[in-house]
């Protein structure tokens, strides 16, 4: 019998100042089986760089046709494909050819010597933006994880501010060169 996911219910209050985004998301996460904490809260912190009214999880790992979240208009046209981790480029094209941008959310060991074999053609994709965030901040905010979290979520100048009722971690959203 299969393993099920993991349910994770965060309460974010959230402020965009970058974006002009405010707002209280009540989320509901399913952590798959193979998943990580780790790449949970990297799809929470995508969740908060990219918040907007139809903004959706997905079935994400459950799914090779999904994103990890996507927004979609209300025609159900893809206006945003977002991805955690680092996908591989022709993942990329096939998402470049089904939405109006791409955005990747990457993470963790072995990310130089992706972005090293793969740049070359991820920079061709001219939909496809790459984002990631440092080991060490990450590491950080995986300790807030817990299967209720209410989290308060600050962004400016793409430095996101994140208070718990225990902490305060602040990680840097950064731009593949």
């Amino acid at each position: 019998m299969a393993e099920k996911a993991t349910i994770y219910k965060a309460n974010l209050t959230l402020s965009d100042m970058d974006r002009s985004v405010y707002g209280d998301f009540n989320l509901t996460i399913a952590l798959h089986p193979s998943e990580t904490i780790e790449r949970m809260m990297v799809r929470i912190l995508a969740f908060c760089y990219c918040a907007a009214e139809n903004l959706t999880f997905t079935k994400g790992l459950s799914s090779v046709d999904e994103p990890d979240l996507w927004l979609k208009h209300d025609n159900g046209t893809i206006l945003e494909w977002i991805e955690v981790g680092q996908p591989a480029p022709d993942r990329l094209k096939k998402a470049s050819s089904q939405a109006q941008s791409v955005k990747v959310f990457s993470y963790g060991r072995g990310l130089d010597v992706w972005w090293k074999a793969n740049s070359t053609a991820i920079r061709a994709l001219s939909k496809v933006s790459i984002h990631y965030f440092a080991a060490d901040e990450l590491q950080a905010l995986t300790a807030l994880a817990d299967k209720t979290m209410n989290l308060t979520v600050t962004i400016t100048e793409n430095i996101a501010y994140v208070s718990s009722a225990t902490d305060n971690i602040v990680i840097s959203l950064r731009e593949m060169e």
